[in-house]
């Protein structure tokens, strides 16, 4: 594949990758008395990772040496995308509201285009500062209803907590994913993260296993991980990362502020949940943001 068909690509999956993210908060809204939220994370990044290993394990047999120099990027990595960004965001789930889990995401964006811009030196113009704003306004439009002296009325709660370390991790994530170059493709990598992922949250998950009363595993929960696996976990991370390559974080970054908008078009079409004029000015904000930010051209 040529640079300019990469390129091409990767604008592409600027639309679809928060599409994919966007099935997660259907499995979070459908997880709570089904699967623990260690062991969903836990069988979502093991089958993720075989997925993953499927196309790459010639390639990570023949650079194993290498792997093992690299091993604490891939642990520290499965530790913030699939530990923290994973189990995290479900128990916060469990006890905050979605307005809340909206308005806090909502700064990882920005702060991902600052760190780019400061850390890794990735070039960011005024053109697509107002982009990052106008996507900004837009998502926060969207999670607030339309109701803008509701901002005034939010309420923090214990569980908001997780879900703010679950911005952030995202958010160094994003940045070591870029600044870690690896020899590996993009598969095999993903498949070392994944499994480093879904190890760190195995204990988590056994001691969910031992200390529930109801069965840990049933077929619900099974088809909840399966899901979450080859979805918002195979797809949208090999996409993600693939971006990443083509694109930078901080263009990459603002995607985020699809996934609102999609996750209400989601539940519209899934769970038959209305759809209100607040969520096509969001649209409206949001589209020109990431045109702008992503854009090629003069700086």
């Amino acid at each position: 594949m040529d640079t300019a068909t990469r390129h091409r690509l990767a604008l592409t999956l600027l639309f679809i990758t928060p599409a994919l993210w966007s099935v997660n908060a259907l499995i979070a809204r459908k997880a709570p008395g089904v699967i623990e939220p260690h062991l969903l994370a836990m069988l979502r990044w093991l089958m993720a990772s075989g997925l993953f290993f499927l196309g790459a394990h010639a390639e990570i047999w023949a650079q194993l040496r290498q792997i093992l120099t690299d091993s604490k990027h891939y642990l520290t990595l499965g530790a913030l995308g699939m530990w923290i960004c994973g189990a995290w965001v479900y128990i916060g789930g469990h006890t905050t509201s979605a307005a809340n889990i909206g308005l806090i995401y909502a700064i990882s964006p920005v702060l991902i285009v600052l760190a780019s811009a400061l850390w890794l030196r990735e070039p960011f113009s005024l053109r697509q500062a107002l982009g990052v704003g106008l996507a900004l306004a837009g998502v926060l439009h969207v999670v607030l209803k339309g109701q803008w002296d509701a901002l005034a009325a939010v309420q923090f709660v214990p569980g908001d907590g997780w879900i703010l370390a679950a911005t952030l991790s995202w958010t160094l994530y994003s940045l070591l994913l870029k600044k870690w170059q690896s020899p590996l493709s993009l598969g095999a990598q993903l498949a070392l993260i994944s499994l480093a992922g879904a190890l760190i949250n195995l204990p988590f998950a056994l001691w969910e296993i031992f200390s529930t009363p109801r069965p840990a595993l049933t077929a619900e929960g099974g088809m909840l991980a399966l899901t979450a696996a080859v979805i918002p976990g195979f797809g949208a991370y090999l996409a993600h990362s693939f971006m990443q390559r083509e694109l930078g974080a901080a263009r990459v970054s603002v995607v985020l502020y699809l996934s609102p908008i999609y996750t209400a078009l989601m539940a519209w079409v899934v769970l038959g949940e209305g759809l209100s004029t607040y969520h096509l000015w969001g649209m409206a904000l949001v589209l020109p943001g990431i045109y702008l930010v992503t854009r090629a051209g003069p700086r």
